[in-house]
């Protein structure tokens, strides 16, 4: 089946723009916030999000980085073949910081509670708040719901969305396409 375009380009770029504008109506010139970005896919998001608020706000000293989970997951003994960790790259501390955890899709929230789990080894933030490029709404199997939300789409199980990235797959774009598993 042909993959159904949820964001085009034109589209994803909005999106993030409208989410940054958000963002600073809560965190106006981000001296208390930080973003951390989950590995792999919400570096890319928390990046983006980062140097648009740079741009708009005038300001190089937004704080953003990279947060790997890899073996915070729950399933990370259950794979055929051990997990390579991705760096985590934070020259900051959470300590009292309000910190806005990125990710590009929400689905079950199983990434999610893996991303509150390591965050807590580098401080106690004052307040987390979630931020997605895409919420799937359905099959939650932990209770997370997002603060921030680019786009929500509604979606079965046999459904999977993706998130393309032009620094990865060449264009900006998200996805969504039936797959065989039942």
């Amino acid at each position: 089946m042909k993959p159904i375009t949820i964001l085009n380009s034109e589209q994803f770029a909005l999106t993030i723009k409208r989410l940054c504008f958000q963002l600073i109506e809560n965190h106006e010139n981000f001296e208390e916030s930080v973003i951390v970005g989950l590995q792999p896919r919400g570096v890319l998001l928390a990046d983006r999000l980062a140097q648009s608020l740079r741009e708009i706000l005038k300001s190089p000293t937004i704080s953003c980085g990279h947060l790997d989970i890899t073996f915070y997951r729950d399933d990370f003994r259950r794979k055929e073949k051990p997990l390579e960790a991705s760096p985590t790259n934070m020259n900051f501390t959470v300590e009292d910081k309000r910190v806005i955890l990125v990710d590009d899709v929400l689905f079950t929230g199983r990434t999610i509670r893996s991303g509150l789990e390591a965050l807590v080894d580098f401080g106690r933030p004052r307040s987390v708040e979630l931020l997605v490029l895409i919420d799937r709404r359905f099959k939650r199997q932990i209770p997370v719901q997002a603060d921030y939300v680019g786009r929500w789409v509604d979606s079965i199980a046999a459904q999977r969305v993706g998130v393309e990235w032009a620094e990865s797959e060449g264009k900006d774009r998200v996805i969504m396409h039936t797959t065989d598993e039942q």
